[in-house]
């Protein structure tokens, strides 16, 4: 059985990942309300109210025992620059996926998210006692699809005709994971890769 998952700080070098709440709100209003952002992403968040939705619904979902998110803070300014969460818990088969993960732009290809995934990734593994670890996106979003295989992830297939996005285009879905006896392996790559502050 996966350990419980409660809020939790996971703070690096680069990135701090804190518990999302909506003391967030007026800062992630401020690199979050670009449409470009939630291009690929099924929701749309374009105002100050539907930000306040989509923290509220992930706090129910937390809640519910569902998922655990975070916001994603830039450590040189405490400035919070996107957000990023455990979601579909699977507690009886060890299992989570990292995912509704957005970040402003002017901070997307630098250190920041990929050490955000290597701290949930590690807690996953290493706190938490995973098997798996899944993530999953767009499938015609190449920029995360490539971002998802450099951290180490493997692609597993794709779900066709898996959601529907806000602006009634049925999206297929291609699914990645690390698995436990990977994460050694990913983590030592992801190490030095963060060593030599590279994305």
């Amino acid at each position: 059985m996966l350990a419980e998952l409660t809020p939790v700080l996971l703070e690096g070098t680069h990135v701090r990942l804190e518990p999302l709440t909506l003391e967030h709100l007026d800062a992630l209003c401020e690199v979050g309300l670009d449409e470009e952002l939630w291009r690929w992403i099924p929701i749309q968040v374009r105002t100050r109210e539907e930000m306040r939705a989509y923290i509220q619904l992930a706090l129910e979902l937390q809640a519910a025992g569902s998922a655990l998110p975070f916001a994603t803070i830039e450590r040189s300014t405490g400035r919070a620059v996107g957000s990023t969460r455990y979601m579909n818990i699977d507690r009886p088969n060890r299992h989570v996926e990292i995912g509704a993960t957005w970040i402003g732009r002017p901070w997307q290809r630098t250190a920041i998210n990929t050490e955000a995934k290597y701290l949930m990734l590690r807690h996953a593994f290493e706190r938490l006692g995973c098997l798996r670890v899944e993530l999953k996106t767009d499938v015609l979003n190449e920029k995360s699809r490539n971002a998802i295989l450099r951290i180490g992830a493997k692609q597993e297939g794709i779900f066709r005709n898996h959601v529907v996005c806000a602006s009634g285009r049925v999206r297929d879905s291609v699914w990645f994971s690390v698995i436990d006896r990977e994460w050694p392996q990913v983590k030592a790559a992801l190490d030095a890769k963060l060593a030599r502050n590279q994305t």
